[in-house]
């Protein structure tokens, strides 16, 4: 089992940075791909960025490609998600997510542990 736990979110204007972590409780955190996931409301949970355990290989939605950087402590257990140049429309719940998988994945069903979110809301 695995518990994780957001924080980070807040309000933040158009153009502003926030930075996002995750903290997780298991042991071997290092061997568990994870990702970063968003909702909006009256939208469906979209895939943000992912990045794979040992190897630290990263993959993002092209909406946040070159504004948003995930990275990961294994040392800390701790996952981050530093989002720039935010938008209007990144307004949503932020989740982390744990996969067992070795590589990263983009889809929100493979992914087996889920944090509670952390609200991120941009104002133009």
């Amino acid at each position: 089992q695995v518990q994780l736990v957001e924080s980070g979110g807040g309000l933040v204007q158009a153009g502003g940075s926030l930075r996002l972590s995750c903290a997780a409780s298991a042991r071997t955190f290092s061997v568990y791909s994870m990702g970063w996931f968003r909702q909006a409301p009256g939208k469906e949970r979209e895939f943000v960025a992912a990045i794979s355990g040992s190897f630290a290989r990263t993959t993002y939605a092209d909406s946040v490609k070159g504004r948003f950087t995930i990275s990961r402590d294994n040392a800390k257990n701790t996952l981050y998600l530093q989002m720039n140049s935010l938008k209007p429309e990144d307004t949503a719940v932020y989740y982390c997510a744990a996969d067992r998988a070795l590589i990263a994945r983009t889809a929100w069903s493979e992914y087996d542990y889920w944090g509670q979110g952390t609200q991120v809301t941009v104002s133009s």
